[in-house]
C-alpha cells in the first residue's frame, strides 16, 4: 500500500520504520526543515522495550540510555538540597529505559528501509477521501494520492483537524504549562544537574545529559488562548509566570528563555477521542491519545501504536476497516492507563502550596534510597 505519515517525531518514524519492513511505501512529510530533536530525555516502559527489540533496536538504544530522572534533587531558594527522588518514584521497574529524544529519534530515522522516505519543510494541507483513496494537498502546494493516511503529527496535529474537526473537543488541559530551553553547559556545572527549585505552583530546574544541559519551567495555570507557532509569545508567557522571582537561578533560566532560537513551549494536556480513525486516516501517538509528560508513557504509546498498526494492517491483508478496529482494541488499554497516571506527576513537580511542597519533601526523605547497576552508557 501507498500509505502517507504526517509528522517526523517517534510516532511518525516508529510507524513508518514498522510499516517500511512490512513492503508499504511509505511517504513521511514533516512541517520543520529537519527531525526535531530538542526536548528532555524520554522513557521506553514496558511492553516497548519489546516492541524496540522486535524492531531490532532495543541494543542500540539500551547503550544510549541516561540516568537524568534516577538524580533529580529538589533544592531551596539558596541551592541546598533538602530532598532526593528515589527512582521507584520516576521508574516503573529496572528495565525502563530513559534516552535522549535525539538518540532515539535518530536510531530510527537511522532504521528506516529504502521504502520509507522523509520529505522535510512539507506538511498536510488538506485531504480529500473518496472510499478508495485519500487524495492530499501539500503545504507547498503540490498533491499526491496515498491508500492510507497516519496522523502522527503531534498534540496539534493538522491531521486531526482536518478529520475529527477543532482540538478543542478532544484537549483535556492538565492545569499545567511547560518550557524546555537549552542551557550553555560552560554556565551551569555539574552540580546544577539534576536540581529543581519549587515555589507555589511552580517548578523551576536543571538537567542535563552527555554534553547538553536543559532548563525547565513548570508552571500551574488554566488554560491560555495563545498562537503555538508563535515563539516570542510563548517566551512572553513563561516570562510573566516567573516574574519577581530572583531566588536561585531563575532570572538566568528566565534569560535563557528569552535568547533561545529553538525554545520548546506546550501545554501540559491529553487528546481524549472516542475512535482513533475515520475513513482511510488513522491517527497515532500524541495525536491521538497524548497522555501528556506528566505520564511519562508518551513515547512507549507511539512506539506499541506504531507496531500495532503495522501488524493488524499485515493480518487484515490490508483491509484497513478491520486493521483500524483491530488496532485500536489492542491499544486502548495502554492509553487509558497511562492517561490514568497523570495525577501523581504533577504533585511531585509542582505541588499548588507550600504546604504541600513542604509534605512532598518530606515525605521523600522519609523513602529509603535504592539504586540499581547500570545497563548502558550513563551520562
Amino acid at each position: 500500500m501507498n500509505i502517507l505519515v504526517s509528522g517526523a517525531g517517534i510516532a511518525g518514524l516508529s510507524t513508518a520504520l514498522d510499516l517500511g519492513v512490512r513492503g508499504h511505501q511509505v511517504t513521511v512529510v514533516e512541517r520543520a526543515g529537519h527531525l526535531r530533536i530538542n526536548g528532555s530525555p524520554i522513557d521506553v516502559r514496558g511492553d516497548a522495550i519489546g516492541v524496540t527489540a522486535e524492531m531490532g533496536l532495543l541494543d542500540a538504544i539500551r547503550a544510549k540510555r541516561v540516568d537524568m530522572s534516577e538524580r533529580t534533587r529538589f533544592v531551596d531558594r539558596e541551592g541546598t538540597v533538602i530532598a532526593r527522588v528515589p527512582y521507584e518514584e520516576v521508574n516503573d521497574s529496572a528495565d525502563d529505559i530513559e534516552i535522549p529524544r535525539e538518540d532515539l529519534t535518530n536510531i530510527l530515522a537511522a532504521a528506516l528501509p529504502p521504502n520509507a522516505t522523509i520529505r522535510f519543510r512539507e506538511s498536510v494541507a488538506a485531504l480529500t477521501e473518496d472510499g478508495d483513496g485519500v487524495d492530499v494537498r501539500f503545504a507547498s502546494g503540490g498533491s499526491a494520492r496515498f491508500d492510507l493516511v497516519v496522523g502522527a503529527d503531534g498534540l496539534h496535529s493538522r491531521v486531526r483537524k482536518l478529520v475529527f474537526g477543532p482540538e478543542s473537543d478532544y484537549l483535556r488541559h492538565l492545569g499545567l504549562y511547560v518550557g524546555i530551553t537549552e542551557l550553555n553547559s560552560e554556565d551551569f556545572g555539574d552540580d546544577d544537574r539534576g536540581t529543581m527549585y519549587n515555589y507555589p505552583g511552580h517548578m523551576a530546574g536543571i538537567t542535563g545529559y552527555h554534553d547538553k544541559v536543559l532548563g525547565i519551567l513548570l508552571f500551574r495555570s488554566e488554560f491560555i488562548d495563545y498562537d503555538y507557532r508563535d515563539l516570542d509569545a510563548q517566551k512572553r508567557i513563561v516570562i510573566d509566570a516567573f516574574a519577581g522571582h530572583e531566588e536561585w537561578k531563575i532570572p538566568r533560566l528566565l534569560a535563557a528563555v528569552d535568547a533561545d532560537p529553538e525554545f520548546y513551549f506546550d501545554s501540559v494536556s491529553q487528546i481524549h477521542l472516542p475512535t482513533w480513525h475515520r475513513g482511510r486516516v488513522v491517527l497515532v501517538g500524541d495525536a491521538g491519545y497524548c497522555a501528556a509528560l506528566l505520564s511519562g508513557r508518551g513515547t512507549s504509546l507511539a512506539l506499541t501504536g506504531g507496531l500495532f498498526l503495522a501488524e493488524e494492517l499485515e493480518r487484515a491483508g490490508g483491509d484497513h476497516t478491520v486493521a483500524f478496529d483491530h488496532y485500536e482494541k489492542r491499544q486502548r488499554p495502554y492509553v487509558e492507563f497511562a492517561q490514568s497516571t497523570v495525577d501523581v506527576g504533577g504533585a511531585i513537580l509542582a505541588p499548588a502550596t507550600q504546604e504541600a511542597i513542604t509534605a512532598r519533601n518530606t515525605r521523600l526523605r522519609s523513602l529509603p534510597a535504592k539504586s540499581r547497576e547500570p545497563k548502558g552508557e550513563r551520562a
